[in-house]
């Protein structure tokens, strides 16, 4: 006979099941901001000043009043219950980081694409690139203060998302609303997970 802690003990000293969220989106629409609103700790940050020399490559239409970039993460870290705490990993949005995204995209449970109705077109390779790798993500409508703001089925169009991909309007600014954004990025996921829809595997490297 094999004997162990009762389940009472166990049950208290059971470790919380961590999971991995990438947090995606174009440049400047508020990827860092969404971090640092929910993370329960300081947000770790790879924050750059922008300079002028980086103009030509950075594309800031629309976002001209932003001084600095995110060149490799942002990190941080939300308890959502005693049994569950989500690792959030922050993309750059720029074009020419987007050589790291296979890396921090490695075992993620799911996803989130930040979307700025002002800019949609800047969602489409997020969006894409998360279909391709079959990884569940919620696109959640970052709602700007001098955004117009429009029906989530509008939006689905636009996106051309598939019916199954949650679209939730939030504010990256408030930790509650941020919550129900990762909340429905996990309760996304289990669905597809039930379904028998898993991530498409990691490429084996060549030798």
């Amino acid at each position: 006979m094999v004997f162990g802690r009762s389940k009472r003990n166990q049950a208290a000293s059971a470790e919380p099941v961590t999971l991995k969220l990438l947090v995606a989106g174009g440049f400047g629409v508020g990827k860092t901001t969404l971090v640092g609103s929910v993370s329960e700790i300081k947000p770790l940050r790879t924050e750059e000043t922008l300079t002028e020399a980086g103009r030509p490559v950075d594309d800031i239409a629309g976002v001209e009043a932003k001084s600095t970039t995110t060149v490799a993460m942002d990190f941080g870290r939300i308890t959502i219950n005693d049994a569950l705490v989500l690792y959030l990993f922050g993309t750059p949005g720029q074009d020419r980081f987007w050589f790291l995204w296979d890396e921090l995209a490695y075992g993620a449970l799911g996803a989130v694409v930040l979307v700025d109705t002002r800019r949609l077109e800047d969602s489409f390779a997020g969006i894409d690139y998360f279909e391709r790798r079959r990884i569940p993500f919620t696109v959640a409508v970052n709602h700007f203060d001098d955004a117009e703001l429009y029906p989530a089925e509008s939006l689905r169009e636009a996106l051309d998302l598939d019916e199954e991909v949650p679209v939730i309007v939030c504010d990256a600014r408030s930790r509650e609303s941020v919550r129900d954004v990762l909340v429905s990025v996990v309760e996304h996921a289990m669905r597809r997970a039930a379904a028998g829809q898993q991530p498409e595997p990691r490429p084996e490297p060549v030798s």
